[in-house]
C-alpha cells in the first residue's frame, strides 16, 4: 500500500534515497505576452485565438476569454466572438441534457450565469433543478433509516478490495503481486468507497502491466467477485467502485464536525489481508494538513498496510471518515479523510472517470489582521503566474481574496473548501480587494490543477519570480556578465528562503536547477553570503516540493 507523508517526510526520504534527476536549467519556456485589449489588432489576435479554442471544443474557456475581451474593448469583434461562444456553450448545454449529463449541463449554466448571459432564463432547466438533478441518484447522499447495531455488525458493510496483479519476479522467482485493501458499501446495489491509491494501478494510463480488480465481502472471504472503478480522485485519494451484489449493510454518512478531539472512533479493515478488523481510538487532531487540499483527522486507533479505504466510524455507526494512511514504525499515527470531503466528490465521482481538481495559476496565504482584534480577513495573493486564470482576470500580488461566487472567503481553508465543492472547466466571480482597498468583482476560469503546480510556474515564469512560490524568495539579477547572479529581493515569511536565513539584499549565485524523473521535487544548488549568517560564504543546496497547499 502506498503511503502519504507530510512534505517534509517525503523531502527527507527524497533526499535520503539520492533518487535520479534530470538538470533543466531553463525556466519561462512558456512565455506569456499580455493583451493590449484596446488596440484593434490585438482584439482581433486574441478573436483568432479564442477561435482556436472553440476549434478544440473548450467552450467554457473560450467563452471566459471572450467576456474579457468584451469587457476591455467593446468592439464588433469582440461582441462577435463572444455571441459565437455563448450559442457554443448553449448547444453544449443542450448536449448535456440529451445525454442526461446533469454535471456538464450545470458546468455550462453557471458560466454562462458568471458570464451575464442575456438569454439565462429561456434556458429550459435552471440552476437549482440543475443541481438538484447532479445529486438525485448519487449513492450514499440519501439518508439512511438504518437502526443502530451492535459495532460487530457493522463489519458486514465492508470489504477488502484486492488488485491482481499477476506475478512478478523477486530474487529470481516468481511471486504473486496484488494489493489490498479495504472499502464499504454506500448504497444496497453495489457501490463502494474506497482510497485511490488502492487501486491507481486499475486507473493510471502509465502502468502497462495486468491489473484485474475484485472485492470480497465479509461473509465470505474465500470468493473474488469482479468490480469496476467508477470515479476516481487522486488529490484527496477518493475513489468510488461498483459490484454486481446487493449489499449485506449499507453505511450512511454523517457529519464530521460534530466530532472534536478526544472523540471515541471505530476503524474497520482488512489489515495485511486480516479481514474483520475491527479497532478502536480517539481523534486525536482535527487539523492535520497532509493533502495540497483540505485537512484531514489524526487518530490513534490501529492502521495498518490494508486498512486504506476502510471507514472510521462513531457509536451510532455512521461514517465519520475514510481512514487513508499509517506510519510504518510510528504506532498510532494514523489518519482519515472527512466525510465532508466525501460528500462533496461523490456526484463528481458518480458521473465517471478522473476528478480534477481546479486552480486559478495562483499563490498565497490566509490574511490575517494584528492586533487585539487578530482575525482572518480574505486570502492574500502572493504571486500570480503570467497567463493563467487569476492573471489574466485582473488578479496581482497584494489583492485579498474575499468571496467567490457570493460564498464569503476568511481563510486559504475558505477558498480551498470552496473549490472542492466547484468543477474544473468553470466561470466564477471572484471578489478582491487591493492595496488602495478598492474593491473589483472579475471573472475567472477554473482551470485544471496541475499535479505539481511549482513545476508549471518555473515553466511559465522567469526564475526571478518562479522561486517566490517554490522558495518563497523572489531575486533580481544583478550582473549583465554573470547571468547567474542575483540579488534577494523578497523573503515570505514562514517561508524556506526565510527557515534557511535568507534576507533581503542578500546575493545569491545559482550553480544549478535539478528536477526529480516525476518533476515533483526540485533541488537548487546556489553560493550565497548571508546577512544573518554574518555574510559568511557557502555554497547551499535547497530542495522544495513543487505543490502544497498555498497553490491555488
Amino acid at each position: 500500500m502506498n503511503r502519504r507523508l507530510t512534505s517534509a517526510v517525503f523531502l527527507f526520504l527524497s533526499l535520503a534515497l539520492s533518487c535520479c534527476r534530470t538538470m533543466d536549467k531553463t525556466a519561462g519556456t512558456k512565455s506569456y505576452e499580455e493583451i493590449d485589449y484596446t488596440a484593434s489588432d490585438s482584439a482581433q489576435t486574441e478573436a483568432d485565438r479564442i477561435r482556436l479554442i472553440l476549434d478544440s471544443e473548450e467552450n467554457v474557456r473560450a467563452l471566459w476569454r471572450a467576456k474579457l475581451l468584451v469587457q476591455n474593448n467593446d468592439c464588433d469583434i469582440s461582441r462577435e466572438i463572444l455571441s459565437l461562444c455563448e450559442e457554443a456553450v448553449v448547444e453544449e448545454y443542450k448536449t448535456a441534457l440529451e445525454e442526461e449529463d446533469s454535471m456538464t449541463a450545470l458546468r455550462c449554466f453557471s458560466s454562462l450565469e458568471a458570464c451575464s448571459y442575456a438569454g439565462l432564463s429561456s434556458l429550459s432547466v435552471q440552476k437549482a433543478e440543475l443541481t438538484a438533478q447532479s445529486v438525485q441518484n448519487v449513492p450514499g447522499l440519501k439518508k439512511s433509516l438504518a437502526s443502530q447495531q451492535k459495532v460487530s455488525s457493522y463489519i458486514r458493510g465492508t470489504v477488502t478490495v484486492y488488485v491482481d496483479k499477476g506475478f512478478k519476479v523477486s530474487h529470481g522467482m516468481g511471486v504473486q503481486d496484488a494489493t489490498l485493501g479495504s472499502g464499504f458499501f454506500i448504497s444496497e446495489d453495489g457501490y463502494i468507497v474506497t482510497n485511490h491509491h488502492v487501486i491507481s494501478d486499475v486507473v493510471d494510463p502509465a502502468y502497462e502491466g495486468f491489473s484485474r480488480l475484485y472485492i470480497k465481502l465479509a461473509d465470505d472471504p474465500d470468493t473474488r467477485i469482479p468490480a469496476k472503478v467508477v470515479g476516481w480522485d487522486s488529490v484527496l485519494d477518493l475513489a468510488l467502485l461498483k459490484t454486481e451484489v446487493t449489499a449485506p449493510y449499507v453505511f450512511s454518512l454523517g457529519s464530521s464536525s460534530d466530532l472534536d478531539v478526544g472523540d471515541r472512533v471505530y476503524a474497520i479493515g482488512s489489515p495485511l489481508g486480516l479481514d474483520r478488523t475491527l479497532t478502536s481510538g480517539i481523534i486525536s487532531a482535527t487539523d492535520r494538513r497532509l493533502f495540497t487540499e483540505g485537512v484531514v483527522f489524526q487518530i490513534d486507533a490501529a492502521v495498518n498496510s490494508g486498512n486504506s479505504g476502510g471507514p472510521l466510524i462513531d457509536e451510532a455507526g455512521r461514517v465519520q471518515a475514510v481512514v487513508f494512511a499509517g506510519v510504518e514504525n510510528y504506532q498510532g499515527l494514523n489518519f482519515a479523510i472527512p466525510v465532508e470531503y466525501l460528500r462533496n466528490e461523490l456526484p463528481i465521482l458518480f458521473a465517471g472517470g478522473k476528478r480534477t481538481h481546479p486552480w486559478i495559476g495562483a499563490y498565497g496565504r490566509t490574511n490575517r489582521l494584528s492586533g487585539a482584534s487578530a482575525k482572518n480577513n480574505g486570502v492574500l495573493v502572493q504571486y500570480v503566474m503570467p497567463g493563467g486564470s487569476a492573471y489574466r482576470a485582473g488578479i496581482r500580488p497584494d489583492d485579498i481574496i474575499e468571496a467567490v461566487d457570493g460564498t464569503v472567503i476568511s481563510s486559504l481553508d475558505d477558498l480551498q473548501n470552496k473549490f472542492m465543492q466547484m468543477q474544473s472547466g468553470v466561470v466564477c466571480r471572484v471578489r478582491v480587494r487591493n492595496t488602495e482597498d478598492e474593491k473589483k468583482t472579475v471573472l475567472v476560469y477554473l482551470d485544471e490543477r496541475p499535479s505539481s503546480p511549482g513545476y508549471e510556474i518555473y515553466q511559465t515564469d522567469i526564475i526571478e519570480h518562479s522561486l517566490l512560490p517554490i522558495f518563497g524568495m523572489e531575486l533580481l539579477r544583478s550582473s549583465a556578465s554573470n547571468k547567474k547572479m542575483y540579488t534577494v529581493t523578497k523573503v515570505l515569511k514562514a517561508s524556506s528562503a526565510d527557515d534557511t536565513s535568507f534576507s533581503e539584499g542578500d546575493p545569491v549565485q545559482i550553480l544549478g536547477i535539478e528536477f526529480d524523473k516525476t518533476k515533483s521535487y526540485i533541488y537548487v544548488t546556489l553560493y550565497t553570503q548571508r546577512r544573518k549568517n554574518g555574510w559568511l560564504e557557502m555554497s547551499l543546496q535547497l530542495a522544495s516540493s513543487l505543490d502544497s497547499a498555498y497553490y491555488f
